[in-house]
């Protein structure tokens, strides 16, 4: 029979980064930087939402909330009364910085509400989780990278219907992300697209799409070419100048580079031994950090005892 659990629930949901060059609004690498999402029932109505961390005193504590909204579309998905609940967010992936946010927060309040059903994982499927989540976020890019982990190829079928495949990234594909002061909404930023491409720079993405999977999980060497885009990055390069100097600044060192998502974050994926030069190369102003692949998508976690 279908409840609500009383205890509290805990889950633990990625940062991602999308595009990696070439491959827009389609790949994604799940990063190892966390938000951390807990909720308990109670028997009051209404919601309590706090946030620690990125967001604090900047986004709403209440049921627009992105989190809170995301779980209270779980819970009419699943067709069971919407309970009173305490929601704290603790969030470390980094606002407005082409991280996957938004993505993290509304995948990360589905499986949260899904937890909080007893039966909600034989009733809803990640592939699932994945459809409710497209009507919050249009494209699956940042979606299927925190929902499943790895390194994702998403797409939409001509019906709407979202998929994607995850896939084990290479051993020696080491992330380093450079992260601004300054933040871009991705509104802005895909404002900025044109509605037609030539020709020959669709077919060149094409191709440096399909190397990218090789590079990505069979040979990183491979980076370098894999990671050339000429469709969406110069584009909006007046959105991000100082992303985009720095992003050639390390592949003219001959660091694979990108800019994460819609920016302003950089994306490289250096070999050992490069910390000096993107450091150099970065000056000041950047966070630098490096970031191991989140093996694991959006999960639950045991709740710590009480102290």
């Amino acid at each position: 029979m279908t409840s609500i659990r009383r205890d509290a629930v805990r889950v633990a949901v990625p940062a991602s980064s999308a595009n990696l060059g070439p491959g827009f609004d389609s790949m994604g690498l799940a990063l190892a930087i966390y938000d951390e999402l807990i909720a308990m029932a109670t028997d009051d109505e209404g919601l309590l939402v706090e946030v620690v961390g990125e967001g604090e005193g900047v986004v709403p504590l209440d049921e627009t909330n992105l989190v809170a909204h995301s779980m209270l579309e779980a819970f009419a998905w699943l067709d069971v009364p919407v309970p009173g609940f305490i929601l704290r967010c603790t969030n470390t992936i980094p606002h407005g910085r082409g991280l996957g946010s938004s993505a993290a927060a509304i995948i990360g309040g589905i499986v949260l509400a899904r937890a909080m059903v007893t039966d909600g994982r034989d009733r809803m499927t990640d592939s699932d989780v994945l459809q409710l989540a497209l009507r919050q976020e249009s494209h699956p890019d940042n979606l299927s990278a925190a929902l499943y982990g790895g390194f994702t190829v998403a797409w939409l079928e001509p019906d709407g219907f979202a998929d994607a495949v995850r896939m084990d990234p290479h051993v020696d594909v080491r992330p380093v992300v450079l992260v601004p002061p300054t933040v871009l909404a991705t509104s802005k930023a895909r404002a900025l697209l044109p509605e037609t491409v030539p020709f020959a720079d669709a077919a060149a993405n094409l191709s440096r799409s399909a190397l990218l999977v090789h590079a990505m999980t069979v040979d990183p060497r491979r980076l370098m070419s894999a990671t050339q885009d000429r469709l969406h990055q110069q584009t909006r390069a007046t959105a991000y100048p100082e992303s985009v100097l720095l992003m050639e600044r390390l592949r003219d060192a001959g660091i694979p580079a990108v800019v994460s998502g819609a920016g302003p974050s950089v994306l490289a994926f250096p070999e050992p031994g490069a910390e000096s030069v993107i450091a150099v190369s970065a000056g000041e102003g950047w966070a630098i950090q490096s970031v191991p692949i989140a093996a694991m998508g959006t999960r639950e976690i045991p709740v710590p005892p009480l102290p």
